[in-house]
């Protein structure tokens, strides 16, 4: 956060982030119990407009489906999401994969699409432990057979 004075009259500025969206500790805190504990399958993050900030807008249960997650996306406006892809290997050896997915559908407004766009990067930069990025605007664009190409 950067503190600037004009005279008398003061700004905040966010320093770190070109669209000035902040991310709350709750995206943090979440997206680690995801990561260490696998307490979650899946987290939806979405900017709350009025407080200019991300926010964890559902946490998927470690049991409930890719199918849960992706009927959670909204149809019309974006989100961020996580989602933690279990696979056995050709070697019958169990891996996990944590995906970072950027929901922006054709439908959604054009200042939403932007305003997602110029936070992503930011974003992610927060969830340290991602391993695999999809971005689709369609939801064939992110069906479990891409996900499952791009785990390997």
């Amino acid at each position: 956060m950067l503190f600037v004075s004009f005279g008398s009259s003061f700004i905040w500025l966010q320093a770190n982030s070109a669209s000035g969206i902040a991310v709350s500790d709750e995206c943090k805190l979440k997206f680690l119990e995801l990561k260490a504990k696998r307490n979650y399958r899946y987290i939806i993050f979405k900017i709350d407009d009025n407080v200019q900030q991300v926010m964890v807008e559902k946490a998927g249960d470690h049991a409930e489906t890719y199918e849960h997650f992706t009927n959670s996306l909204p149809d019309n406006d974006c989100r961020y999401a996580v989602f933690d892809y279990d696979f056995t290997t050709d070697e019958n050896c169990h891996k996990s994969k944590i995906f970072f997915i950027a929901w922006s559908p054709d439908t959604a407004r054009v200042r939403t699409k932007m305003l997602y766009a110029s936070s992503k990067d930011r974003f992610k930069r927060e969830l340290d432990g991602i391993q695999a990025e999809l971005q689709a605007t369609d939801p064939s664009e992110m069906s479990w057979d891409t996900l499952k190409a791009r785990a390997f």
